[in-house]
């Protein structure tokens, strides 16, 4: 059988009275707040970020700010890539293309320490960056002489022979100034810049520390940790830690970063917000941190996702078949917010500088309810034209439910109208009281299973019932 359950106005009203005295909602706190770590946004050294970062970036942000409002002690890491052969094909390029750069770089290696005069790297920009490294990569594939020249100058800045430590500087630096501008245009901000170049030092320590456990295994030239277990009903692949030419792989940085993570501030958990393709590579370093004891089982999580893409099915592209920067992608969505903004007459009456705030607001609004509407595991497809509408499931219909709550609070207080106490009566009140109350239930959800649509979903019936109340 079942029970029927009806609150009555009275209850519902001390209910609501109850929620509106408390700050956090009727929110609550984790019964044993973690420390947490959230390993997201992903950037590269020059590479302008593309479309593929966006879900990382606002998916991970939100896990980060769920966890934190509830209570657990969260840093946010953005893991820079910053480091490797890629670094050696791009110092040599820029050094081909500037004479006065490759002089000054070729001076401060054999002099041995950084000159106090750089001035000449100011000229190095990030499009320049992005322009020569598709090229310089190409380069290397097709000639062995470029690419043998690549690994001679990344191993000199492993090194941290001065000029090309001096110029990777350079590159990072201005990387990250316009990094973060993007990700800040996003709201999406960290706590942490670290980079792969972070961990260089724990390597060589660390393959010693494996080796001595007994983990490492020879194979062909190589050195491997064997990850697969009784009872896999497939065989992974082994974790290569150090190359047959003596180099340390990808996943060797992973070990090393999950070792600092651990010494650094001995998290109880590191939540890797990560395109799900990338799953088995996951599984593969969490396995061998396991094995070698720099994380307990669980600590390690990967929070997979899927593809945003284009109204034809397909992963988001430009009209000429290239990947869309970030960038692009956010500007795209504030032009169409313009255009929104002045169809429904909202910018006549606005100072530029203001109209062009409100145009970045409902586009970030449009691009982040967009993805977080979603469950993080699923592929969606981004429509420009249905994601900036302030009608429907939007997050401009969210601002705007915003807009009008804060107007009528604006217009109480100008005429000096004092709140009275909550007496419910009306079915609408009755809805958004009960609305309301669904918070912690969907705070909780989200958190528990790391999906921020939970909430998104909550603050979409949220501003239907508030529509309908007023």
């Amino acid at each position: 059988g079942c029970i029927n359950l009806k609150l009555t106005d009275q209850a519902l009203s001390e209910r609501a009275r109850a929620m509106g005295a408390d700050p956090r909602l009727g929110a609550e706190t984790a019964p044993r707040p973690r420390r947490v770590l959230v390993d997201y946004g992903g950037p590269n050294v020059a590479k302008p970020m593309h479309v593929g970062h966006l879900r990382a970036s606002i998916i991970g942000e939100a896990i980060k700010r769920i966890y934190r409002f509830r209570g657990d002690t969260v840093l946010g890491d953005a893991h820079f890539g910053d480091w490797g052969y890629q670094m050696g094909l791009l110092i040599g390029a820029v050094m081909d293309e500037s004479p006065p750069v490759r002089d000054l770089v070729e001076q401060m290696n054999a002099w041995g320490k950084p000159f106090d005069d750089l001035s000449v790297f100011d000229a190095v920009t990030l499009a320049d960056l992005d322009r020569l490294y598709p090229e310089a990569a190409a380069r290397g594939k097709a000639d062995a002489d470029y690419r043998d020249r690549a690994r001679k100058i990344t191993a000199g800045l492993q090194d941290r022979q001065a000029g090309y430590y001096a110029l990777w500087q350079r590159f990072r630096d201005v990387t990250q100034v316009a990094l973060q501008r993007d990700f800040h245009a996003l709201g999406v901000d960290f706590d942490l810049w670290k980079g792969e170049s972070d961990v260089e030092d724990l390597i060589d320590p660390m393959v010693e520390e494996l080796d001595a456990k007994g983990l490492l295994v020879d194979d062909q030239g190589a050195r491997i940790i064997r990850v697969t277990q009784q009872g896999d009903k497939r065989e992974l692949p082994p974790l290569l830690v150090v190359s047959s030419e003596g180099s340390a792989m990808y996943g060797t940085t992973d070990l090393a970063t999950i070792l600092d993570r651990k010494r650094s501030f001995g998290p109880d958990l590191v939540i890797y917000c990560v395109d799900q393709r990338q799953a088995d590579n996951f599984e593969i370093v969490f396995r061998a941190a396991y094995q070698a004891g720099y994380a307990t089982e669980g600590e390690l999580q990967h929070i997979g996702f899927g593809t945003m893409n284009g109204t034809d099915g397909k992963p988001f592209k430009t009209r000429e078949g290239g990947v869309l920067k970030l960038n692009d992608m956010i500007e795209l969505t504030r032009d169409k917010a313009r255009e929104r903004l002045r169809e429904a007459g909202l910018g006549e009456d606005l100072a530029p500088a203001e109209f062009e705030d409100i145009a970045g607001k409902v586009a970030v609004a449009a691009l982040k309810f967009a993805d977080l509407q979603n469950f993080r595991g699923t592929s969606y497809v981004f429509d420009l034209d249905r994601f900036t509408s302030f009608e429907g499931k939007t997050g401009p219909y969210l601002l705007y439910q915003a807009v009008r709550v804060k107007s009528l609070l604006r217009r109480a207080a100008d005429e000096g109208v004092a709140a009275g106490p909550i007496a419910i009566a009306d079915p609408a009140e009755r809805e958004l009281a009960l609305t309301l109350d669904a918070f912690e239930t969907a705070l909780a959800e989200a958190y528990d299973r790391q999906a921020p649509n939970a909430l998104a979903e909550h603050a979409y019936r949220l501003s239907q019932a508030f529509s309908r109340f007023y």
